[in-house]
């Protein structure tokens, strides 16, 4: 039987075997006990997303589209990067495909957030206050839920702290952020430093806030490869969670169900820093409006707050005619980000690569960051393309949430996620990072300066990995690394 022949279970069963085979017994105990045998990587694969793997490296590395993309989808995605890329003006305007900024917002465009398809960064506050977040936004909350179970905003600053605004409306005001060091050692006595963020505000406009308000640093991740995320079954990642808890370990993944507005539906989550949005859609109308102040078909009404009220007198883009963004124009954005294509790995042969491989085994890391899947059909073809289905792609995610411990621990609910509980990030791409955007800052608010910081922060389910990896040599440490970056 030929293998595209094959039913997609069977391939990866057959994928999984030959790698155990190749990692020997050790392998072969550790997988069986994470229970993810069939979906591990064989360790020279360079091909992240199967056919729609691009290779690239650089500064562009993130903005290619899925290479198996044909002509017609290509002037597509075309269309769709001018709009995430282009800035949005305030209204009135001439350019009025373009705008309706504000009232109230943190970018002006997608591209402000996601530079270069990449990564955001926490503020260099060495260069003044003025330096605010554009890459990082804090999510607001007070107890409570919203009328769907997610978060209940604050009842003047909203859901979302907006430093800029247009003319006119005045800012909600400013970020404050500072350090506090945190002191460790591994076990052959070499220290480190870690640094634990603490956020505060400043010149708040619209007077205090809520005294039980919550927050939560949210960095812009890399776009890369998210479309081949969406292309994922939801059927896989409730697999994810009910493997781990048949294990009955410390690893316990949960699915997120939240409230998809586009299909007016609730549905697993998988994107977000806690899996609290489903579809790609429901993202970037969600950013149109969180981040830029642009009203769609999926959220047709700003985001004033009755206190607020210049925000709520200010002018409408679109000649005052809702929604700012048309929904052809939104859809070419979403087929635009559900297009950009996975970079290959580089050099999985190199010696200290594979061994670091074996150490990521080793400490159990793919218990949480499964490495491979086969994707389904795409869930909405008007917005996305058939070239990401049936693909074996290489991500290093179970997309469930997992309690990383207090260190990490934000305090704010978001559907089913606790204040303790993180989405398992995606690991492809991570070595591109300092070559797209300037930087190699990891987690949710990019405190970890480097992957082997960012193992440094795992506690809770994740505490075994983290004491592997205290037990690991330098050298053993930097083939662990070369490992990560090689994804």
């Amino acid at each position: 039987m030929r293998e595209a022949s094959l039913p997609p279970a069977t391939r990866r069963q057959r994928a999984g075997l030959a790698w155990l085979a190749a990692a020997g017994l050790a392998g072969l105990a550790f997988w069986a006990c994470a229970g993810v045998a069939q979906d591990s990587a064989a360790p020279d694969d360079e091909k992240t997303g199967g056919d729609t793997t691009v290779f690239a490296t650089g500064h562009n590395a993130f903005s290619f589209p899925l290479a198996n993309l044909g002509d017609e989808e290509r002037t597509r995605f075309v269309i769709g990067n001018s709009f995430f890329k282009r800035n949005w003006v305030q209204a009135p305007s001439s350019t009025t495909a373009r705008d309706g900024l504000g009232p109230h917002f943190i970018a002006r465009s997608c591209g402000g957030c996601h530079v270069q398809d990449g990564r955001g960064a926490p503020p260099d506050f060495t260069r003044g206050l003025s330096d605010q977040p554009v890459g990082l936004l804090l999510r607001l909350s007070v107890p409570g839920k919203d009328a769907h179970g997610g978060p209940k905003p604050d009842p003047v600053y909203g859901d979302q702290f907006s430093n800029f605004a247009v003319q006119g409306v005045m800012p909600e005001g400013q970020i404050s952020l500072r350090y506090e060091t945190v002191h460790g050692k591994f076990v052959d006595g070499t220290a480190y430093q870690l640094q634990k963020p603490r956020y505060g505000f400043s010149k708040l406009n619209y007077g205090p806030m809520a005294r039980d308000v919550m927050l939560s640093p949210r960095i812009a991740p890399q776009m890369a490869g998210v479309g081949l995320l969406e292309a994922i079954p939801e059927a896989e990642i409730v697999r994810n969670a009910q493997e781990q808890a048949a294990l009955g370990g410390a690893v316990r993944g949960v699915v997120n169900q939240v409230w998809d507005a586009p299909t007016q539906q609730m549905r697993v989550g998988r994107f977000g820093w806690k899996a609290n949005v489903a579809t790609l859609a429901h993202q970037t109308g969600g950013a149109f409006l969180g981040d830029m102040g642009i009203t769609s078909s999926f959220f047709p009404n700003e985001t004033c707050t009755p206190t607020q009220k210049d925000c709520t007198a200010a002018p409408r883009g679109a000649q005052g005619k809702a929604p700012e963004v048309d929904e052809k124009t939104l859809n070419d954005v979403v087929f635009y980000e559900s297009t950009l294509a996975p970079a290959a790995r580089r050099n999985p042969k190199d010696p200290q690569v594979v061994q670091g491989q074996k150490l990521f085994a080793q400490a159990q890391c793919a218990a949480c960051h499964r490495p491979s899947y086969v994707t389904g059909d795409i869930p909405f073809p008007r917005l996305g393309s058939k070239a990401a289905q049936g693909q074996t792609i290489y991500p290093y995610t179970d997309l469930l949430l997992h309690d990383m411990g207090e260190g990490l621990a934000d305090g704010r609910p978001d559907f089913l996620a606790n204040g303790r509980q993180w989405r398992t990030p995606p690991l492809w791409g991570l070595g591109l990072v300092p070559d797209v955007n300037g930087h190699n800052r990891l987690l949710h608010d990019g405190r970890a300066r480097g992957a082997l910081e960012a193992v440094l922060w795992h506690d809770g389910e994740a505490r075994a990995s983290k004491d592997k990896v205290l037990q690991m040599n330098a050298k053993e440490r930097a083939a662990l690394v070369k490992f990560l970056e090689s994804l």
